[in-house]
């Protein structure tokens, strides 16, 4: 099953190629992997509140709304979840 045309792929951004993928693949994968990477969203606020670190948390969060590494790191997650439901789909 190809969920994306190579071109297509080559030429948008990691985001643009997730949602692209999320469209046409089968809509209980793309759940499950959703709910997955919350999942981890979700394990990470709760160890950061543990430490007492929610507030600087959350202050961080304002701060890196424009940072390179944090972008980098968005992709890489947009990469993650294609590559996860990709392979569940073929």
């Amino acid at each position: 099953m190809n969920l994306f045309d190579d071109d297509d792929f080559m030429s948008s951004s990691p985001k643009e190629s997730y949602f692209s993928i999320a469209r046409t693949a089968n809509q209980n994968i793309v759940e499950m992997e959703l709910e997955k990477m919350l999942r981890r969203l979700a394990v990470a606020e709760k160890m950061l509140e543990e430490k007492g670190l929610e507030e600087e948390y959350e202050a961080n969060i304002k701060g890196w709304v424009i940072d390179k590494d944090v972008d980098a790191r968005v992709d890489s997650l947009f990469i993650e979840l294609m590559g996860s439901i990709v392979t569940q789909c073929e």
